[in-house]
C-alpha cells in the first residue's frame, strides 16, 4: 500500500536530486514521453494538490499562510504539496522578504481544470467507484 508519506518522502527524494542539479528538461509536446505526462497529470491527481491549484486560480496570489488557513492542513503538508507543483510548472512562487506568494504559473490552467470536470461529469457515479483511480490518488479529504 502506497500512503501519503512514501509519496511525501518521493517528492522530498525527487526535489533533493533536482537541488543537485538533476536536469529538468523542456520538451515539445511532440516529444514528451508518457511517464512525464502522466506524473503532471498526477500532481492535479491529488485532493490537496487540485484544491490549491482552483484556491490559486479563482483567488489569485496567496501567501502560504492564507492557503494554510483555507485548506485547514498543516504547513508542512501545505509546502510540501506547493513544491511538487512549482517542480511540475502548475504554480510559482515570488519571494517577498521573507514570504512567499504562490499563483498559477500558466493562464491555461484553469481552462485545463475546467475541461477535465467537463469531460468527468457525466462520468461521476463511475469514477468514484473505480478502486485503480483511488489508488493513484495519495491523500484524501
Amino acid at each position: 500500500m502506497h500512503d501519503e508519506s512514501d509519496t511525501r518522502h518521493e517528492l522530498e527524494r525527487f526535489h533533493r536530486r533536482v537541488a543537485r542539479g538533476a536536469k529538468l528538461e523542456r520538451a515539445s509536446s511532440t516529444e514528451l514521453a508518457p511517464e512525464v505526462l502522466a506524473r503532471f497529470l498526477n500532481a492535479l491527481a491529488d485532493p490537496t494538490r487540485l484544491r490549491i491549484v482552483e484556491l490559486l486560480a479563482r483567488e489569485g496570489e496567496l501567501h502560504v499562510s492564507a492557503l494554510v488557513e483555507r485548506l485547514q492542513q498543516p504547513q508542512g503538508r501545505v509546502s510540501t504539496h506547493l513544491a511538487c507543483l512549482r517542480t511540475c510548472g502548475l504554480v510559482q512562487v515570488r519571494q517577498d522578504g521573507k514570504y512567499r506568494f504562490y499563483t498559477i504559473a500558466d493562464h491555461r490552467i484553469p481552462a485545463l481544470l475546467a475541461l477535465a470536470r467537463d469531460l468527468a461529469l457525466p462520468y461521476a457515479a463511475a469514477i468514484a467507484t473505480c478502486r485503480v483511480a483511488a489508488r493513484r490518488c495519495s491523500s484524501e479529504d
